[in-house]
């Protein structure tokens, strides 16, 4: 089993990303405790090096980073990179957006999720970056269980489920971290780190 440090301190995200990643022969950890770096990147890409160079510098072990955020087209694609810091918890930020949006009618509640990741070798040398995106639009309220974030109020492209309605395989073959997540997959499996 090949270990890579998935730079995140969402214990949420690395379950996520293992339960995708069955049967290939990697297994994803976390870093150390205390892992923050400063996300001052002005795009999805920078945050994403940010965050896979400060894990690899913790552990000298390859890594891997996402940055990912909900981009609202009547938000002028905001709360975007500001995602993670868009209020203190995942309810404030729902009623946040939703509070946002009221007189937003449904036809112009666009919204994509975006998911940039980036692939470090334990050297700290980019191996491979890329991007996933999920399009869809804003719910008038929340609804679902499963997922985390802004997933209640996330409704799918070509449906009438929010992602956190979907099951975990459903989400995961559709979610932004899911594509982005694949194309990287792809790339391991043609290339040894």
């Amino acid at each position: 089993m090949f270990k890579i440090v998935l730079a995140t301190a969402n214990k949420h995200k690395v379950e996520e990303i293992n339960a995708i990643c069955e049967g290939f022969g990697i297994k994803f950890i976390m870093p150390p405790k205390g892992f923050d770096p400063i996300e001052d990147g002005k795009i999805f890409e920078e945050n994403a090096l940010i965050k896979a160079k400060a894990a690899n510098k913790l552990t000298g072990l390859p890594s891997l980073a996402d940055d990912s955020g909900l981009c609202v087209d009547a938000l002028k694609g905001f709360p975007g990179i500001f995602s993670a810091r868009y209020a203190k918890t995942q309810s404030e930020k729902i009623k946040k957006i939703l509070a946002e949006m009221k007189n937003i009618p449904n036809e112009n509640r666009g919204a994509k999720f975006v998911c940039a990741m980036v692939l470090l070798d334990k050297d700290g040398k980019i191996l491979f970056q890329t991007r996933g995106e999920c399009h869809g639009k804003i719910a008038l309220e929340a609804k679902g269980q499963n997922g985390f974030g802004f997933d209640p109020i996330f409704i799918v492209k070509g449906g009438n489920s929010t992602m956190a309605e979907l099951s975990e395989e459903e989400k995961n073959k559709i979610s932004h971290r899911g594509i982005a997540l694949q194309k990287v997959l792809n790339y391991t499996n043609k290339k040894l780190i």
